[in-house]
């Protein structure tokens, strides 16, 4: 349910409402925007049934949330789009972020050249795995802490926020301790374990949607971690499995304006598993603004035909300068910048 404020509600009448409400039982969550203040209510609503709502002073309206998903869904939000800040960066601004780095951390020298580079290009964000999911047990799968020592030097230097993956619960407090922003990857959206954790975490998380997701299962992960406290989630459209063999899955354009419309959280897309080609990269990322994304995850590596992971999808340095100047005009035609 959502208690919509009037204009002129002060806070020892936002107080007692959220004093009511939980004396019924259920949590509430309040978003302060420019115009309005919405109060959440996050449980079984039938507890409220006979409270008089309507008539506590600041009440202006009341709605039920439809939706399987309360915290995600658009109404529990003040304004339009929630900002969620990564270091100097926010996503869901004026501006269109842009993360970029290797799909895995080979070592320092390349990490170091490839932080430098996109950083020089304009990235917001530094990405890089260090822990990696892989389909077969024998693949090289991330250097572990040692890959977050090294995003971690990389960051000092650049001054690039770094978000890397988290693949296990047991390991979410070690990744927070050195990045900025948590990635929950496609193959983990539903890990529901995992998700619990990094709600319960002060880290921005990434959540990409699973191979085989509907939007609405994507949007259950993301109430998962937002339930356990942790409101800063970015949605991230990466392709899903259909029976098209000619790209590594296929781009599902219209989840970012539908997900805009749906949702108050920020979304992304990530042209570099979308379509999983180098040459696809950036038409696929200029439809992907176009559309109205709030930014982009771009796979960059100092030479992609010795990457030890996702070469064929990994643009050059000078490949993703191109593109960082071609995508201007794209987020200035969606009412953006980058």
């Amino acid at each position: 349910m959502i208690i919509v404020a009037r204009k002129d509600i002060t806070a020892d009448q936002i107080d007692y409402i959220r004093e009511r409400v939980e004396g019924a039982g259920l949590r509430t969550h309040i978003s302060i925007g420019e115009s309005r203040t919405i109060i959440g209510c996050i449980g079984d609503e039938a507890r409220l049934a006979n409270l008089p709502l309507l008539s506590i002073p600041g009440v202006q309206s009341v709605h039920p949330v439809m939706r399987p998903y309360k915290l995600a869904a658009r109404g529990f939000s003040a304004d339009p789009t929630t900002t969620v800040r990564v270091g100097d960066h926010s996503f869901g601004g004026p501006r269109c972020l842009v993360a970029a780095g290797p799909c895995s951390v080979e070592g320092s020298p390349m990490m170091f050249e490839t932080g430098r580079a996109v950083a020089e290009s304009g990235a917001s964000l530094l990405r890089g795995g260090a822990f990696k999911p892989r389909t077969s047990p024998y693949s090289f799968d991330g250097l572990k802490e040692e890959g977050l020592r090294i995003l971690s030097s990389v960051r000092s230097e650049t001054g690039l926020p770094v978000v890397t993956e988290v693949l296990d619960p047991r390991d979410a407090e070690l990744v927070a301790s050195y990045a900025d922003m948590l990635q929950i990857g496609a193959r983990n959206m539903q890990n529901f374990s995992l998700l619990r954790e990094v709600g319960q975490l002060q880290r921005p998380v990434l959540l990409k949607r699973g191979m085989s997701a509907t939007l609405k299962d994507l949007l259950l992960a993301a109430e998962y971690v937002m339930s356990r406290g942790n409101m800063q989630v970015v949605l991230c459209e990466r392709g899903i499995r259909t029976f098209g063999a000619e790209t590594r899955n296929t781009f599902d354009l219209a989840a970012i304006p539908w997900l805009k419309m749906e949702t108050h959280l920020p979304v992304i897309a990530d042209p570099s598993h979308a379509g999983g080609r180098r040459d696809l990269v950036a038409p696929l990322s200029y439809a992907a603004l176009a559309a109205g994304a709030d930014g982009l995850i771009v796979e960059v590596h100092p030479d992609p035909e010795t990457a030890m992971s996702d070469g064929d999808q990994s643009l050059t340095f000078a490949e993703f300068a191109d593109l960082m100047d071609s995508l201007t005009v794209f987020a200035e035609a969606a009412g953006r910048s980058m």
